[in-house]
């Protein structure tokens, strides 16, 4: 799997569809490939963003109460079904009413219904997971019996979307490998870009910081997140040597040591500044992928505790910007937090080496010309 370097010159690319399933942190990803594009008047680029879910797509995609503890009501398919046959109908008017270079796809999801547009012009198709990946971090539902049924469905549509596609780009290094292990995509067909963000405003004059030093954690869903597991590794070994920090909107009981935000959202400038006033950013993650949240608190100069899961490893490098420990493990990570509080020196040096790591591999405006430089050899390979 090759990974994309330093591109210096902008790719010169046709009239760009880019569809986005705009789910969660997609959302948040796609806020900064647009703010990076934009910046860039040589290219031409519609944004085809899918609007939150209709009362028709809620029930598509509903739970069968009996058959949903067993994983056996294909509601995740159905859901992924529903959303891209909104995607195709946004797709066949944007394509209806201008030239297509190419159509860039995040994630594959999207283009489930958008097979024969993907087969009849250059189309890249991004995605931070493959369907045997995301069927074990679904964060309603544990793996159950039918898990493996649930998942052979998806993947049939799946590799019809990958198939169609000109290119494929994965946003880690895990994600490319079961993309080749699964489906066979050529390995000079698939590109590994670890799809990045803007860098912020640096704050000018951060408040000093008094008393005990701050943690700072974030994440919509506690248990997901490892919220949960942090908590308790809070109360049982870390109150006393620190300040929590929880950027969710959970609710959560107040409790000594523990400051609950749930008002920041994803792009609030307090957020920026709360991490400034931060230590070190601990995201104990049980299911995770490649968690903007991360990017963030590298960019703000802060050392990262985080879980050995999904491209996470990818992004956090064990002993240099952070720390890594097994999901759910609660000593382990209280280790973790406990030697970064205790040593100072060690903790700025991670910190400093975080920022370095998070602007050479993960600003937006380097990787958003490395996706176009993909989609310029995509449109180049394509065979009408």
């Amino acid at each position: 799997m090759a990974a994309m370097d330093v591109v210096e010159s902008v790719p010169q690319v046709g009239r760009l569809l880019m569809m986005n399933e705009n789910i969660g942190g997609h959302a948040t990803m796609h806020l900064h490939l647009y703010r990076a594009l934009r910046a860039l008047p040589e290219v031409e680029f519609v944004a085809l963003d899918v609007p939150p879910r209709s009362f028709s797509r809620r029930l598509a995609g509903v739970q069968v109460p009996g058959l949903s503890k067993l994983d056996a009501d294909l509601a995740a398919v159905r859901a992924q079904l529903a959303l891209s046959s909104t995607a195709q109908k946004m797709l066949d008017a944007a394509i209806a009413a201008g030239p297509v270079g190419a159509i860039h796809a995040y994630s594959q999801h999207v283009a489930l219904r958008s097979v024969a547009e993907l087969r009849a012009h250059p189309s890249v198709v991004s995605t931070d997971a493959a369907t045997a990946q995301n069927a074990l971090q679904l964060p309603y539902r544990l793996p159950a019996r039918f898990t493996p049924f649930a998942t052979r469905v998806g993947e049939h549509f799946e590799a019809k979307v990958f198939s169609a596609a000109t290119m494929v780009v994965a946003q880690s290094e895990w994600a490319a490998a079961a993309i080749r292990d699964r489906y066979g995509i050529a390995e000079e067909l698939v590109r590994v870009i670890p799809f990045g963000m803007m860098p912020p405003d640096p704050i000018e004059d951060p408040r000093p910081v008094e008393g005990l030093p701050q943690i700072t954690f974030t994440g919509t869903s506690l248990s997901r997140k490892g919220g949960e597991t942090l908590l308790r590794a809070f109360r049982n070994r870390l109150r006393g040597h620190c300040i929590l920090n929880l950027v969710t909107t959970e609710p959560v009981d107040p409790e000594p040591g523990v400051r609950v935000h749930r008002d920041i959202r994803p792009g609030d400038r307090r957020l920026v500044e709360l991490l400034a006033q931060s230590a070190l950013f601990v995201l104990p993650s049980g299911i995770d992928k490649s968690p903007y949240s991360i990017l963030e608190a590298m960019f703000a100069g802060l050392p990262v505790v985080s879980t050995t899961v999904g491209g996470i490893p990818e992004m956090v490098l064990d002993g240099r910007t952070g720390l890594l420990v097994p999901p759910d493990d609660d000593v382990a990570l209280a280790d973790a937090v406990d030697r970064l509080l205790g040593d100072d020196e060690l903790r700025a040096q991670m910190g400093r080496a975080a920022r370095i790591h998070a602007h050479e591999r993960f600003d937006a405006r380097r990787t958003t010309m490395q996706l176009l430089q993909v989609i310029e050899e995509a449109e180049a390979r394509f065979v009408g």
